[in-house]
C-alpha cells in the first residue's frame, strides 16, 4: 500500500513540474469588472485558462477588488482578436516562470499600451507589475 502511494506521489510531482514553468498567475486590480473581463478574454483566447478566482464581495465602504486567473502558456487556441477598449487603466501583476511571464507580456503588449512598473526576479519565478491601457 505504501508503495502505491509513493508511485502516485511521484506522478503528481511530474504533473506539477510540467506546469511550474508554463503557468502564469494574473492578478488585475484598480479597474472595473468589464475591464478585467476584457483582459482575461484576451488571454483566454490565446492560452488555456487553468483556474479563475472570482472577486471577493466588497465589504461596507471602499475596498480594493482583485480578479485572479491562472493561464497555461503551453496550450490554448492562440486566437488573435481585435484589441478591446478599456474604460480605464488596469493594474496587472503577472507571476510565474521567466519565459511564461515574458510570453504573457508579449500577448498583452499586442492588444494594450503597457507601462512596466516593476519586475521582481527570484530563483525560479519572476513577477511583473504592469499598467495596461487602451491603444
Amino acid at each position: 500500500m505504501l508503495e502505491e502511494w509513493h508511485v502516485g506521489r511521484e506522478e503528481m510531482s511530474d504533473v506539477y513540474e510540467l506546469h511550474i514553468d508554463t503557468d502564469v498567475n494574473v492578478q488585475l486590480s484598480d479597474c472595473r469588472r468589464a475591464d478585467a473581463r476584457a483582459v482575461f478574454d484576451v488571454l483566454d483566447r490565446y492560452y488555456r485558462l487553468e483556474d479563475v478566482e472570482p472577486a471577493a464581495p466588497a465589504e461596507t465602504g471602499p475596498a480594493a477588488t482583485v480578479w485572479m486567473a491562472t493561464f497555461d502558456t503551453s496550450g490554448g487556441r492562440r486566437e488573435s482578436t481585435p484589441p478591446p477598449a478599456l474604460e480605464g487603466k488596469v493594474a496587472a501583476v503577472l507571476t510565474g516562470g521567466y519565459h511564461a511571464v515574458a510570453e504573457v507580456e508579449k500577448v498583452l503588449a499586442a492588444d494594450f499600451d503597457i507601462e512596466s512598473l516593476q519586475a521582481v526576479s527570484g530563483d525560479q519565478e519572476t513577477e511583473a507589475r504592469l499598467l495596461l491601457a487602451s491603444r
